[in-house]
């Protein structure tokens, strides 16, 4: 399809090695590029700073999703202390090679987005970032420019945006047809999918990638068919 569709969801831990091999991919519109279709989300979750006790399981998770062929991870500068997290658990597993790294920029500014570019790729221990993506559409034009460059320069490989209301979804429609856009990380599941009336199909015709995220409703789904 020319809409990939990758879910930041933690079920892919229940993916065993065996089952890496049958791990459903995507192309990516951009360039062909295939990416298994779970992806592992980091909000909350890996913001543990450095308890050891805390993180111990962190790492287990990390290690079972690369064995399950899982890549896709996505971070944030807003998620506390989630990309060091990410970055060093990442460095001790020996996975910097095999991760598909997404993180964003979330500040106003030319120069304080570069600032905080420059942050993430010293907190994920990066040399170059997978995807960049503005986050909550914050200062998209100047972060754009920015992001365009460091694309030209081969630090990022895809731009991308991101939202999860759905009061932002016409400025979104509006700037996925400026061709600026390799992804778009939008909220979409059974609980929200007003994304899927107008935004899916146009990021499918426009050759733009898509994350899933909140795909389980950020929990509630499974709380609405326990026991059933």
């Amino acid at each position: 399809a020319a809409c990939g569709i990758l879910g930041g969801l933690a079920a892919s831990l229940a993916l065993r090695p065996a089952q890496a091999a049958a791990l459903r991919t995507r192309a990516i519109p951009a360039t062909g590029e295939a990416l298994p279709v779970i992806g592992l989300g980091t909000w909350q979750v890996f913001d543990v700073g450095g308890d050891p006790a805390r993180r111990a399981p962190l790492r287990e998770t990390l290690a079972e999703f690369a064995r399950a062929g899982g890549r896709v991870i996505d971070s944030s500068p807003m998620y506390g202390s989630s990309e060091a997290v990410v970055g060093e658990l990442s460095a001790e597993l020996n996975l910097q090679q095999k991760l598909f790294l997404a993180t964003k920029v979330w500040t106003r500014g030319r120069e304080e987005g570069i600032r905080q570019i420059e942050r993430s790729f010293s907190r994920l221990r990066a040399k170059r970032v997978d995807l960049m993506q503005v986050h909550n559409l914050m200062d998209i034009a100047t972060q754009t420019r920015t992001l365009a460059d460091w694309k030209a320069s081969g630090r990022v490989r895809y731009v991308g945006m991101t939202h999860y209301l759905a009061s932002a979804y016409p400025e979104i429609e509006r700037l996925l047809k400026t061709g600026r856009y390799d992804f778009l990380q939008i909220n979409y599941s059974m609980a929200e999918t007003e994304s899927g009336e107008r935004l899916l199909p146009l990021a499918q015709e426009l050759g733009v990638a898509v994350i899933a995220n909140r795909p389980f409703a950020e929990g509630a789904l499974f709380s609405r068919v326990r026991g059933k």
